[in-house]
């Protein structure tokens, strides 16, 4: 240390320490504003300024000054967010008073919260993939509040695909898919089709909620863990409640976190911070009928003549599979347009 830096510590230490009162001694009588005035005055003649401090020491003595860091907002915690003191799901009561059915949907819900970035994803995508379950839903006299079953089972990603090979947004395996008529081959796989898949999902779900005697809870978990599988476990167990079943972890969690996703994102205004006019908007499409008479035709091609480009084709269309159709006929959603490409153009006017 150099020399002027020394003297610098040592006289910041005999201020520190004329600064501390001694114990037992007499503490000192006040001093009139005038007084600290003037000492105030003769202290600043003898402060040395960060600018002036540099010039004296060396480059290694200098001191760091870190500016502060201004949090612009008030900052939320999960804990300023409470789950409601009484919840109902597709009509029936949850039983929250039972403390182990509180603590598994408190659980699910502030996973959801605690990733806002991904929650605020999934109710922005609800814009896009809810509307149509919700009207093949009413049609069918099934309960609105099913709808959520998409975000846990899939993000409402159409093409969503699991280790057990389960696909699409309401997450057939292949052989629940082929007992609702799903076509899946080499070229298409009608479990991503959303609107041919809500069908099957809805016929499915009824079929569960009459093998369940009405209870909703029981039908997800069938759902979920297959109806057999359930039924073993209720008898096992000689219980005839979800909520009092022990199961696999999968399912344990399966219907809290469909309870939990209703309660958020039902008010994404309240969790999230976000409107309606936030969420995205589904897109306006048509359906076509295509013809392939050749061997087959690459879906460039297609998306071509429909005014449109391959990524989005594919993404209007998550059930194709590959890059081309071989021979038959199709129906595939392109964007509607109010003279697309292939419109007659009439020739400009001399």
């Amino acid at each position: 240390m150099t020399g002027v830096a020394m003297r610098l510590t040592m006289c910041a230490i005999a201020l520190l320490g004329s600064a501390l009162p001694i114990q037992g001694e007499a503490q000192p009588t006040p001093i009139s504003s005038e007084s600290k005035e003037a000492a105030k005055g003769e202290a600043e003649k003898d402060l040395v300024l960060p600018e002036q401090l540099e010039g004296l020491l060396e480059p290694e003595d200098r001191l760091v000054i870190l500016p502060e860091i201004k949090r612009e907002g008030e900052r939320y915690f999960l804990s300023s967010f409470k789950l409601p003191d009484k919840l109902t799901f597709a009509g029936q009561p949850v039983p929250l008073d039972n403390w182990q059915v509180r603590e598994r949907i408190e659980y699910e819900f502030y996973q959801f919260l605690e990733d806002q970035g991904e929650s605020i994803i999934l109710a922005k995508r609800t814009g896009r993939c809810f509307p149509p379950a919700e009207k093949q839903l009413a049609e069918a006299g099934l309960p609105d509040d099913l709808k959520y079953m998409l975000l846990v089972e899939s993000k409402c990603v159409a093409a969503a695909y699991s280790r057990a090979k389960a696909s699409g947004p309401w997450q057939f395996i292949p052989s629940t898919g082929r007992r609702y008529r799903l076509k899946s081959d080499a070229v298409l796989d009608e479990r991503r089709n959303l609107e041919m898949s809500t069908e099957a999902a809805v016929k499915y779900l009824r079929y569960l909620k009459d093998f369940k005697q009405n209870d909703w809870f029981m039908a997800m978990a069938s759902y979920n863990a297959g109806e057999e599988r359930v039924r073993k476990l209720l008898k096992e167990q000689k219980i005839a409640d979800y909520w009092k079943m022990h199961g696999p972890r999968e399912t344990m969690r399966y219907v809290p976190r469909i309870i939990a996703a209703k309660e958020i994102y039902s008010q994404p205004e309240k969790y999230l911070g976000l409107t309606k006019k936030d969420l995205y908007m589904p897109v306006e499409t048509e359906t076509v009928t295509i013809n392939i008479k050749e061997a087959q035709r690459a879906l460039t091609s297609v998306a071509e003549e429909f005014g449109t480009y391959y990524l989005e084709l594919r993404m209007l269309n998550p059930e194709l599979k590959k890059d081309i159709l071989p021979r038959g006929i199709y129906q595939l959603k392109v964007p509607r347009q109010t003279c697309p490409n292939r419109c007659f153009k009439q020739g400009k006017t001399p």
